[in-house]
């Protein structure tokens, strides 16, 4: 009988961000909170799913095992596009990107930075939940804004997250009124660690 290893198990990054500009520190707290869910979850998942392969109950007709792993894609994403949120915010932070290669590349794509920037707190600003994330196509060099529902939908195969912003209401609604999604926004550009961003450029 074939062996399976477990699966490895993720720990919750930490993060030091007390003291951004108009994001508090206790909407921090109680989204740090929904992060740390989604990662027990993520591996709650993996570890169902390493009991039913054990057990050869791994079937694809089988309605328990058919929700766990549709339920895979929405934890995982969960956990990560925060880990990246989080990691592109920090205190003290220039207004745009100073020279260099992100600065190019988002001026390239959209006619310059203010033009980028524009696009992307448009899409930001949309009705409805999700995030809103500017991504790379490693193909060609460009970078083009979108829009992601409930993490998993809507995520481009093979581009890579350079700039990402959590518009669900929580990372928002405890500092804004539910019409001013856009101060956030405006907000969440007051923080963005640029050099953070231009790191995932390959």
């Amino acid at each position: 009988m074939k062996l399976y290893s477990p699966m490895k198990t993720y720990a919750p990054k930490k993060w030091d961000l007390s003291g951004l500009v108009g994001i508090s520190d206790a909407t921090l707290e109680t989204h740090f909170g929904l992060y740390e869910g989604y990662v027990k979850n993520t591996n709650s998942l993996n570890e169902h799913l390493a009991s039913l392969r054990q057990q050869h109950k791994n079937v694809g007709s089988d309605p328990f095992f058919a929700e766990i792993v549709r339920r895979l894609g929405f934890e995982y994403n969960g956990m990560r596009l925060h880990e990246y949120y989080f990691d592109n915010l920090a205190k003290g932070s220039p207004s745009e990107p100073t020279g260099g290669r992100l600065h190019e590349a988002l001026g390239r794509s959209y006619g310059g930075f203010d033009e980028w920037k524009r696009d992307f707190m448009a899409v930001g600003g949309m009705r409805g939940i999700g995030w809103a994330i500017a991504y790379l196509d490693t193909t060609n060099g460009q970078i083009t804004n979108h829009w992601i529902n409930d993490h998993e939908n809507g995520n481009i195969a093979g581009f890579i997250p350079v700039l990402v912003m959590d518009v669900w209401e929580h990372a928002w609604i405890k500092d804004y009124k539910p019409a001013d999604k856009g101060k956030y926004i405006e907000a969440f550009f007051r923080n963005v660690n640029w050099s953070a961003c231009e790191s995932r450029l390959p």
